[in-house]
């Protein structure tokens, strides 16, 4: 009998983590790689988050917890969220789980008929788009530009309404993977606003929030408790691999959320979750504001690197650690040029096309935001690692 596979198995590679997987190879076999493609801090978690981890294996028996979290960890984000944005969640509207990709995963899941509309930025993060596509969901693309600082407008989702392609919810992310931008709070707002009022559901991916550079970041549960907002443990709090993360969902939704989880992941990381309570801890955000520090100074020496190789586009990075660069002058294909850095120098950055994929003739996309055209530069790593790669690229382009 021939192995059955399903269409929705048939998704795209994350890119990303090819290029990972290329880099380990060649590391395997010698090479010095410089890893400038994946989002994952250097760094390990605050001190008070091992210390922690420790006492709850001497003290916790470490069993499964409920579906939706230890109440301690949920009425402690409750408390981040009174004191970073000044706004009230009551904490049996948290739902803890395996990273932010599990918490996606289930709002889909609860809140979409298959076959139904959800917009995201083109570019935008290429596991939303893959993981609506493999639920049966439909992908209506958002063209983002230097237009509107590569964030969606109320003006493109009033088009689509025109279109009669209003979506049934909306997906962004401020700071944005792979652009780094932000909403300003007023655009911000005005987005939440016409979601309202036009029965579309707004996903706010806040996983970057603490990292910024100037611009402050706004979560979407300042302006209604209808909107979801998606938070993790694995970017500003640098806890990548305890596959922790969360959703402050509506009322509505936390039961169906809730049953999802039990059924597909039964709880989130027991030990992440008692350790997890304490990255909120004075003693912690000191630590990790030393890290958001290092950032900024590796996104200076990129911008740095980008400017004397020339780049026509860029967007503005105002935070996350992700610079995505227009590299059409260099090359006619991003994902070519990629693998040609990657062999020759050890450099390893993400191609643009697994942040927007390239348009097609009536497709309506602009083709200036092709992502044949760009590249995603991380700057999580050390200053040491940023700057080698950087020197080996502008060396690479001007050989």
């Amino acid at each position: 009998m021939a192995v059955r596979l399903s269409n929705r198995g048939q998704v795209p590679p994350f890119r990303a983590m090819e290029i990972l997987k290329q880099g380990n190879e060649l590391a395997q076999n010698g090479r010095e790689i410089y890893s400038l493609c994946l989002g994952q801090p250097s760094t390990p978690a605050p001190t008070p988050v091992l210390e922690a981890a420790h006492q709850a294996l001497e003290d916790e028996q470490l069993g499964y917890t409920d579906s939706n979290g230890i109440r301690a960890l949920r009425e402690r984000i409750a408390k981040h969220y009174q004191d970073e944005y000044d706004t009230s969640v009551n904490p049996d509207n948290i739902v803890i789980t395996t990273g932010s990709s599990a918490a996606f995963t289930a709002i889909f899941l609860a809140a979409f008929e298959a076959g139904e509309r959800v917009a995201m930025t083109r570019p935008g993060y290429a596991a939303y788009r893959n993981t609506l596509k493999a639920l049966g969901y439909e992908v209506v693309d958002i063209d983002t530009g230097p237009d509107t600082r590569w964030q969606p407008s109320v003006e493109q989702l009033e088009e689509l309404k025109k279109q009669g392609k209003s979506p049934a919810g909306l997906l962004l992310a401020s700071p944005s993977n792979p652009t780094g931008t932000i909403l300003e709070p007023e655009m911000l707002k005005a987005i939440a606003k016409w979601c309202d009022e036009n029965e579309c559901l707004l996903i706010s991916d806040e996983i970057y929030h603490g990292i910024s550079f100037g611009p402050e970041c706004t979560s979407v549960v300042q302006f209604s408790d209808q909107n979801i907002a998606v938070g993790s443990f694995s970017k500003y709090y640098s806890m990548t691999g305890w596959r922790l993360g969360w959703a402050v969902v509506p009322t509505e939704l936390v039961r169906p959320v809730e049953l999802l989880l039990g059924n597909l992941n039964l709880s989130a990381p027991t030990l992440s979750q008692f350790a997890a309570i304490a990255a909120f801890d004075t003693e912690s955000v000191a630590e990790l504001d030393e890290h958001v520090k290092r950032y900024a100074e590796n996104r200076r020496i990129v911008l740095e690197g980008l400017r004397l190789i020339s780049t026509p586009l860029l967007a503005p990075a105002d935070g996350a650690f992700y610079c995505y660069a227009d590299v059409s002058h260099l090359c006619e294909d991003s994902a070519q040029w990629a693998a040609e850095l990657l062999e020759a120098t050890g450099v390893a950055v993400t191609p643009g096309i697994d942040f927007a994929p390239n348009s097609k003739p009536g497709d309506g996309l602009d083709p200036v935001l092709d992502g044949k055209k760009f590249v995603r530069i991380s700057f999580a790593g050390s200053t040491e690692e940023v700057t080698t790669g950087m020197d080996l690229l502008v060396d690479f382009v001007r050989s």
